[in-house]
């Protein structure tokens, strides 16, 4: 771990491929990342930025006992977080809660509060609503979306419905709107497709090709900001859906992820394939 001009590094054992920022950890700039390895016993690990702002500080490290496809923290509690995983065979999703450290920086074991094991085929993601304490989740998987309610004091989670996303859509991923609890986004071949999640039926869609991801803007309701292909980055108001509002040139690979900065307004990053991150 080192600082300087070219920013600050954190060294893992084996390869990762999902971080997610630990939102509810007010106190401090903290992040949880984990391993993809399929040989090896895999890693959860707990980082923080140290107070100079100087390095990257290893708070916990904890066994997981599978590769980690995807990882996203609970937004109102820090010692919980969700992962996506694949035994190598199938994949499985659950809930998991760090233990205590009392000042210790290894601690092998994590507490599983609860499963989501009703997916049969391929889980892509988990979902938390960003905006706040919710007892509802998401999983997405190749087919359906699944909205479940998670009980973390008696440790689990229950499938309150469930939907299709008909034939010929095989969905990649989703965003929660952070301003409407009932509102999710999800991102197919061919289209997002957004959901009331009270009916558990389809609402409307932005038919467009090869988009990758997507992700609304925190401080701006009805934006949707998505990671196309060959387009680059795209910007909806979803009030007008049949055409982007604004397009951010300047991408000359594929991009592939987007996020909108929580804090300040305009601040979007993205993950451009072949190259570094950029803003």
């Amino acid at each position: 771990m080192q600082g300087g001009s070219s920013g600050i590094g954190y060294g893992l054992k084996y390869q990762a491929r999902c971080i997610s920022d630990v939102k509810a950890d007010t106190d401090h700039t903290s992040f949880i990342t984990g391993t993809l390895s399929l040989r090896e016993e895999n890693e959860v690990h707990l980082i923080r930025l140290s107070s100079g702002g100087t390095e990257l500080i290893c708070e916990g490290l904890f066994s997981h006992p599978n590769e980690i496809w995807d990882l996203a923290s609970c937004p109102f509690d820090q010692r919980i977080f969700s992962t996506v995983f694949s035994t190598g065979e199938s994949y499985g999703a659950a809930i998991w809660q760090i233990p205590e450290l009392y000042g210790q920086l290894n601690s092998p074991q994590l507490e599983r509060i609860a499963s989501l094991d009703a997916h049969v085929a391929k889980i892509n993601c988990v979902l938390w609503w960003p905006s706040g304490r919710h007892d509802k989740l998401l999983s997405i998987d190749d087919e359906n979306i699944f909205l479940w309610t998670l009980d973390c004091s008696k440790k689990a989670a229950q499938v309150q419905s469930k939907e299709s996303s008909g034939m010929l859509h095989y969905l990649s991923g989703g965003a929660w709107d952070p301003h409407d609890m009932n509102a999710v986004a999800t991102t197919c071949e061919s289209s997002v497709q957004f959901w009331d999640l009270r009916t558990m039926k389809k609402t409307n869609a932005i038919e467009r090709a090869h988009i990758r991801n997507a992700n609304y803007d925190m401080k701006k309701s009805h934006i949707l900001v998505t990671a196309e292909d060959e387009s680059g980055i795209h910007i909806w108001d979803l009030r007008k859906p049949k055409s982007p509002a604004k397009e951010l040139p300047g991408h000359t690979h594929w991009t592939w992820a987007v996020t909108c900065n929580p804090e300040y307004d305009g601040l979007i990053l993205v993950l451009s394939l072949s190259l570094p991150l950029s803003l």
